[in-house]
């Protein structure tokens, strides 16, 4: 399992010009699900998500947690981030689990977000999207469970 997580001050998912997802401060969180992944990799990586301290204490240093500043999540499914580009020209996406793997554990993943007390809310499940944010900081980090 793979994200691409990103501190924001506000982020949007669109779907065919209807806003299916958005949020304020908080977290962009693009999700790539592998084939090997399993239920643990969706626990270590929600628990991963929600304790990362990456938003500015008072001091002006990243010390304080998604729940801390009240934040939200807004996930997108990204199986790109898979794609894999040492060969060739076209990026192989061998590794992304396919969709009816990958639905269900994104699935998982976003509520156990919500188990843990997170507000999340989601893009559409492989739908062409436009997603909008503004990054705070700038702040992206990558975090990956094998």
């Amino acid at each position: 399992m793979r994200a691409v997580i990103q501190r924001v001050t506000r982020a949007k998912v669109t779907v065919a010009g209807q806003v299916t997802g958005e949020i304020g401060r908080g977290l962009l969180v693009l999700l790539g699900i592998a084939r090997t992944d399993t239920d643990d990799h969706v626990r270590w990586m929600a628990d991963k998500v929600t304790g990362l301290r990456i938003f500015e204490d008072a001091d002006g240093k990243m010390n304080v947690d998604l729940a801390a500043v009240g934040g939200s999540a807004l996930v997108v499914s990204q199986f790109t981030l898979y794609g894999n580009c040492e060969k060739g020209r076209r990026p192989s996406f061998i590794d992304a689990a396919p969709p009816e793997i990958a639905e269900p554990m994104y699935l998982k993943f976003v509520n156990a977000l919500k188990a843990l007390g997170v507000p999340v809310a989601t893009g559409v499940f492989r739908a062409e999207m436009a997603v909008e944010l503004v990054n705070d900081g700038p702040v992206t980090v990558i975090v990956e469970r094998a």
